[in-house]
């Protein structure tokens, strides 16, 4: 009996995890499986690439959680610096490029097939946006570049392009490499991932890190030297010179092969899937990661969310299916967490911007606590908001932002938005309590009383 044969695109999170798992169901005479990834590095942690950047974390070997030979040995043939250029469904076959042996070109069949091509940064189409200094942060190998530009500058002045999860965490570490950091943002808030007004709370306190912050500022271009390196970025009203420019303007799903073979992508242009992982409409093709959208449990729509828990995730389920099992991917509900020096932020759920646009008639309630009982050291102050429909109650959305321990509280909230709870069942959660950790009444159930009492007052 011949193996069949399955081709991986992406060796990333998404992708390993599917051949891993595919491998631990059926044995190399069952089932060849072969992966390409064209950068230099394979199953690695993006997330872990502004700790590296900052000094926090050694890398990059310390941030790879398996290496292309580990791989290997477990009969994946994975080929690294090979690029995939083309798909040919008809036909059951991919075109990959070998970038380190002079580009040579080369067809492989296969019987299934998974995408994880991943995402890639946001790059607007502004002059000098290519200049060498001017950094995305996506890979490691996009963290080592940035690395090589810090350590032959000479001067000490950054510029971060985007207030979101990359952009302030870029921002601190840069700040961690004793640089003057200017982080521009469009919007009038950092952190469009929160309501306007929580990010203002993100705003005060980076300005309060020495982290100069301009919101509102529309960038124009990038300004080079003789030598044509970035010194400065522009916006519609000010110059803002740089030694550095780091652009964390957020990510895209990177799905031009899937595109142009005619698979379908939904509104934020990721690929649309069952909930096995299989892309709609096509038996044998499967797609997971950052190149997906995914169903949001608390909205009922799809959106595409880049992080790697997910993708770990579909690549269980989608290697599970490939190797014979079943398993699904139900949904998420779009919990985050970040931190920018020791302010610590989080969301869950929707924010308002996004209960408006599902339609949704909801009632919000906004809480001051501290992390511990008041007058335990290291008591500080942290803020959450809680967004609740109307007339049912139920919780549709949590933000939190706040110093040591707030972070995480937010997974409690993501519980209760999985269970479809209310939030007056909310209030009833039986929390850990001891003063070292929470107050007697945790931040999120007093918001959750807060926002019970709000849609009992708002009535139907």
């Amino acid at each position: 009996m011949t193996a069949e044969r399955l081709v991986v695109v992406g060796g990333d999170a998404a992708g390993m995890a599917a051949a891993s798992q595919a491998r631990r169901l059926r044995k190399p005479d069952a089932l060849t499986i072969i992966a390409f990834e064209r950068s230099h590095f394979t199953s690695y942690s993006a997330c872990g690439v502004p700790y590296w950047v900052g000094g926090v974390v050694d890398g990059p070997d310390a941030l790879i959680a398996r290496t292309a030979e580990e791989h290997r040995s477990r009969d994946i043939d994975l080929r690294m610096r090979t690029e995939v250029t083309e798909l040919d469904l008809d036909r059951g076959r991919v075109r990959a490029r070998a970038l380190d042996d002079g580009g040579r070109e080369y067809w492989t069949g296969f019987d299934k097939l998974v995408l994880a091509t991943g995402a890639r940064p946001r790059r607007p189409d502004l002059p000098g946006i290519d200049a060498p200094g001017v950094h995305g942060v996506q890979n490691l190998d996009d963290g080592q570049a940035l690395l090589d530009t810090l350590e032959k500058s000479a001067g000490r002045r950054a510029v971060v392009v985007g207030a979101g999860y990359i952009g302030v965490e870029m921002a601190e570490a840069l700040i961690r490499r004793d640089y003057e950091v200017t982080v521009l943002e469009q919007s009038p808030q950092p952190m469009t991932t929160l309501d306007p007004d929580m990010g203002a709370l993100v705003h005060e306190a980076m300005c309060g890190m020495g982290i100069e912050t301009v919101r509102g500022a529309t960038v124009t271009g990038v300004l080079t030297d003789s030598e044509g390196r970035a010194r400065a970025v522009t916006t519609e009203d000010a110059e803002y010179p740089a030694d550095v420019v780091v652009l964390g303007m957020g990510v895209r799903p990177e799905t031009a092969l899937a595109a142009a073979a005619g698979l379908p992508l939904g509104d934020a242009g990721g690929l649309l899937t069952d909930l096995a992982m299989r892309v709609r409409g096509h038996d044998s093709i499967w797609a997971g990661g950052d190149c997906v959208e995914v169903l949001d449990l608390v909205s009922g729509r799809t959106r595409h969310i880049a992080l790697g828990t997910h993708a770990n995730k579909h690549g269980q389920v989608i290697g599970a299916n490939v190797g014979g099992g079943y398993a699904t991917f139900p949904g998420v509900v779009g919990t985050a967490v970040s931190k920018v020096c020791d302010l610590e932020i989080a969301r869950t759920g929707l924010l308002e911007r996004e209960a408006h646009a599902a339609g949704l008639r909801f009632v919000t309630a906004t809480i001051e606590a501290t992390s511990r009982a008041g007058y335990y050291p290291g008591a500080r102050p942290m803020h959450v908001k809680m967004l609740a429909e109307r007339r049912t109650g139920r919780l549709l959305g949590v933000q939190i932002v706040g110093h040591e321990g707030a972070g995480k509280r937010v997974d409690i909230a993501a519980v209760a938005l999985t269970a479809g709870m209310t939030v007056e069942q909310m209030t009833a959660l039986d929390l850990g309590y001891a003063p070292p950790f929470s107050p007697v009444w945790d931040p999120v159930l007093v918001a959750a009383r807060k926002a019970s009492s709000a849609v009992r007052a708002a009535g139907g």
